[in-house]
């Protein structure tokens, strides 16, 4: 099931699209302004996200620059606007179709579709580093082809660091991707997690690196990890 974000104002319009998308066997969430939106992107993987324009506040342009900051998921933009200037601007801040109001709610299931399909997120496509291969949709992960079993949160935990490869990341920015906002723990917790994670990953623990004053990096040498492995 596929995870989708609403972001609009209007309850009547959110709820047209939620009850037409899970017709369609989707997964809805939502956000009725900015600040709402930043907080469920930072906390939840979304498939696509249907953002509108027009909102009080800090507007959809506003929204989709900030989510780009968290998530490359497909962003599918509403507007009652019909000037070129603002279709325009929304596929420069990274949008990825623009639908004018008032809408088809069946033709925003087709756009949803195409735009999935296009963006290859009906794949599940593995993240390979050397013999670990860890596939984000499923929650599937092996090491040489054997399955590996974690918990829920070492899974969110090795995913946000695979998906940094080689950047240096603090605990108080992981403690904010991984347990979200509403986790009130102290960093600590992260250097728990690391070291069972470590643990469970066996002979490819060095992938996580102790960055000392700091936090963590995850970083994969091809080269390196050829040599060093038995």
């Amino acid at each position: 099931m596929k995870n989708i974000l609403i972001i609009d104002d209007d309850v009547h319009l959110r709820a047209l699209v939620k009850t037409y998308a899970e017709l369609e066997g989707y997964h809805c969430l939502e956000a009725e302004n900015y600040d709402q939106a930043v907080s469920q992107v930072e906390q939840t993987n979304f498939d696509i996200i249907v953002l509108d324009v027009m909102m009080p506040g800090r507007d959809g342009f506003e929204t989709l620059a900030e989510i780009r900051k968290f998530t490359e998921c497909p962003v599918i933009m509403l507007s009652a606007r019909k000037e070129e200037y603002d279709k325009l601007l929304g596929f420069n801040l990274g949008a990825d179709d623009y639908v004018p109001k008032p809408f088809s709610p069946k033709e925003l299931m087709a756009r949803i579709k195409a735009v999935l399909k296009r963006s290859g997120q009906s794949e599940d496509s593995p993240n390979i580093f050397g013999g670990l291969e860890i596939k984000e949709k499923s929650h599937a992960v092996t090491i040489d082809g054997t399955p590996l079993v974690l918990t829920p949160k070492e899974f969110d935990l090795l995913i946000y660091l695979a998906k940094n490869d080689q950047i240096c990341l603090d605990r108080e920015t992981i403690l904010k991707h991984v347990w979200g906002y509403n986790y009130y723990g102290d960093t600590r917790t992260v250097d728990t997690h690391i070291k069972s994670l470590r643990d469970r990953l066996g002979k490819y623990r060095d992938l996580i690196t102790t960055v000392w004053g700091v936090g963590y990096k995850f970083e994969y040498d091809e080269n390196k990890i050829t040599q060093e492995l038995p």
